[in-house]
């Protein structure tokens, strides 16, 4: 099932909450958005249907000149991470709108993908809980060894996905089906129960969930504005009063035309 829904945000650690009946829940608050979305993959074009939302601010030497030049041909200050969200329907969305953490609604189910803390290299009973051997009965430094990996002269090699020590952690990772326990709008903050991948400060991709049942597509208010295919945000007053004067000088022009 592809999402309605989705936005790009921070983990910014665990604390607890209590709800209505007095009980404990564990949360995790995550700082969501805002993101802006900078293009529309469309499938007559693209081959498939997808928002692409553009999140935290960069300088511009930080970016290479394609990428500045794909954010600014769409009306986007430099930003420091894309991603793409897979949707149906396009419609609700529009090139230029800002996405925050109020399209999500408390009670609502959600899928958060990050990458998991790194654990570096280590050995089997960590990154596969095996079990160990006996730690007594002749066996000599080999409590925590993985013992036997592999057959006789047939078929006298390893076989593929034997699980062995190595490198542990580091993975992109979700967790499936959480809940919005509560939402913070004014500060962009999302409070999501239980734990999510990744270490605190890490990038995590909040959407709604594969498992969650159907969801209603996403409403966004009328901040913004097209003008000449020119992205403008109208929300703060100056940039509105910009708006009003592209929009009587492109009528003057048109009655000079005329």
């Amino acid at each position: 099932m592809a999402a309605v829904k989705g936005i790009l945000g921070r983990k910014l650690g665990m604390t607890q909450i209590w709800d209505s009946e007095n009980r404990v829940v564990p949360v995790t608050v995550i700082q969501a958005g805002p993101c802006r979305v900078v293009q529309l993959k469309t499938p007559e074009r693209d081959g498939y249907s997808a928002v692409q939302i553009a999140f935290g601010a960069a300088k511009e030497q930080r970016l290479n000149r394609p990428e500045l030049g794909h954010l600014k041909k769409n009306g986007a200050a430099p930003s420091k991470h894309l991603a793409e969200l897979r949707v149906d329907d396009l419609s609700p969305y529009a090139v230029g709108q800002v996405i925050s953490a109020s399209v999500f609604l408390t009670g609502e189910r959600v899928d958060v993908t990050g990458v998991s803390k790194g654990k570096g290299f280590t050995g089997v009973m960590q990154r596969h809980n095996f079990k160990g051997q006996g730690a007594s009965h002749g066996n000599h430094k080999k409590h925590r060894a993985p013992g036997s990996i592999g057959a006789c002269a047939t078929p006298a090699r390893v076989f593929k996905g034997m699980r062995m020590a190595g490198q542990h952690g580091a993975t992109r990772t979700t967790t499936l089906n959480l809940e919005v326990v509560e939402g913070d709008a004014e500060r962009g903050l999302l409070l999501v129960r239980g734990s999510i991948p990744g270490p605190n400060g890490g990038l995590v991709f909040v959407r709604n969930a594969v498992k969650g049942g159907a969801v209603a597509a996403p409403v966004f208010g009328d901040d913004v504005e097209v003008i000449d295919d020119v992205v403008v945000d109208v929300t703060d007053e100056a940039t509105e009063v910009a708006a009003d004067a592209a929009a009587t000088g492109a009528d003057e022009n048109e009655g000079g035309e005329e």
